[in-house]
C-alpha cells in the first residue's frame, strides 16, 4: 500500500509539472506571436498598435501621399485631389473627398489602417475601430508636424532609416536658406484672401510658421483666433493700419494672377492701405496654394526659400 501511495503521488507531481510547462509554453508562444509590429503614437495622444506591417493603407488627405510614398509606403484607398495627385496613387481607389470621407469606401478597401487629418475626419475613429481597423489621427501643418509625420509613416512601413534620412536632408536645406538670410528683422502680415473676404493668418497656419522660421515678427501675434479656424484671425484694415506691417504676404485658393487683380482692385478702392509702409513700398507678394494653403510636405524647404527669396530675390537668384 505504501508502495502505491508513493507511486500515485509521483504521478501527481508528474502531471502537474507537465501541465506548469505547458501552461508556461502556451504563455511563451502568445507572448511572441501577439506582438506589436509597431506601436504609434498619434496626434491625438493615441497608442495605436499594429499587429503585423500594414498592405493595405488609407489616407484621407492627399498630403499624406507624398512623404507616405517617400519612405516606401503605397495605398489602396485616397481622397479625391484635384492639386496634389501623384501619378502613383491614381489607381487607388476613392474615398471621396476630403471633408466627406464615405466611410464605406473606407471599410470597402479592407484597410490593414486608416491615417486621418486631425481636425477634419476625426468621426471616422469609432466606426473604423469598431471593425477592428487601426486608425492614426495625424497633423501635417508646420515643419515640425511634417518631421513627426514622416518619422510616424517610416515606422508604419518600416523604414525609419529612410524616414530620419529625409528629415536630416530636409532640415540641412533650411538651414542654408537661413543662413544665406541677411539679419534684419521684419514686421510681416499674411492675409488670406476668399470670395468671402479677407482674414489674417497667425503663426499656426503654414504661411505664419515659415515666416517663423526666417526669423521675422508676424504683426498678428497675440490677434484672437476665430471661433473656427484657430490658425486664422478676422481682418480689419484700421488694425492692419495700426499693425504697421513691412511686408504682406497675401495666400489664396486660385490662379495667382486673378488673386492679384482682385486685391489690387480691394487696396484702390481704399485710400487708407496707401498708409500701411508694405502697399508705400510694393512689399507685397503672392504665395502659391501648393506650398502655403495645402501642406507642402518633403517640400518645406522649397516653401521656405520661397518666401525668403520674395524678399530677397538678389540672394536666392539663381
Amino acid at each position: 500500500m505504501k508502495k502505491m501511495l508513493t507511486a500515485a503521488l509521483a504521478c501527481l507531481m508528474l502531471v502537474c509539472l507537465l501541465a506548469g510547462c505547458g501552461t508556461q509554453a502556451g504563455k511563451d508562444s502568445s507572448g511572441g506571436s501577439g506582438s506589436a509590429f509597431a506601436v504609434l503614437k498619434d496626434d491625438a495622444g493615441r497608442e495605436v498598435a499594429l499587429p503585423k506591417k500594414p498592405e493595405r493603407i488609407v489616407v484621407t488627405s492627399a498630403s499624406f501621399l507624398e512623404p507616405l510614398h517617400e519612405v516606401g509606403g503605397s495605398v489602396v484607398g485616397r481622397p479625391d485631389s484635384k492639386t496634389k495627385m501623384p501619378d502613383y496613387a491614381k489607381n487607388a481607389a476613392s474615398v471621396g473627398q476630403v471633408y466627406q470621407i464615405d466611410v464605406e469606401k473606407v471599410l470597402s478597401c479592407n484597410p490593414d489602417i486608416v491615417i486621418v487629418n486631425k481636425g477634419m475626419n476625426e468621426k471616422l475613429v469609432q466606426t473604423l475601430e469598431s471593425n477592428n481597423i487601426p486608425v492614426a489621427v495625424v497633423d501635417m501643418k508646420s515643419y515640425e508636424d511634417v518631421k513627426r509625420e514622416l518619422r510616424l509613416f517610416a515606422q508604419i512601413t518600416g523604414e525609419k532609416e529612410q524616414g530620419e534620412k529625409i528629415v536630416s536632408g530636409m532640415d540641412s536645406k533650411i538651414k542654408e536658406v537661413q543662413e544665406k538670410l541677411p539679419r534684419e528683422k521684419h514686421r510681416v502680415a499674411i492675409l488670406h484672401s476668399t470670395n468671402q473676404g479677407l482674414s489674417v493668418q497667425l503663426e499656426g497656419s503654414i504661411a505664419g510658421s515659415i515666416a517663423a522660421m526666417l526669423g521675422w515678427e508676424n504683426v498678428a501675434s497675440g490677434m484672437t483666433p476665430m471661433e473656427k479656424n484657430p490658425d486664422a484671425a478676422p481682418y480689419s484694415l484700421e488694425t492692419l493700419v495700426e499693425q504697421n506691417p513691412e511686408i504682406i504676404f497675401v495666400t489664396s485658393m486660385g490662379k495667382i494672377e486673378e488673386i492679384k487683380k482682385n486685391m489690387q482692385q480691394v487696396i484702390e478702392e481704399n485710400p487708407a492701405w496707401q498708409t500701411v509702409p508694405a502697399i508705400r513700398a510694393n512689399r507685397i507678394y503672392y504665395l502659391p496654394q501648393d506650398l502655403f494653403l495645402l501642406s507642402p510636405g518633403i517640400h518645406y524647404p522649397e516653401a521656405v526659400e520661397m518666401m525668403a527669396s520674395l524678399v530677397y530675390p538678389e540672394v536666392f537668384r539663381k
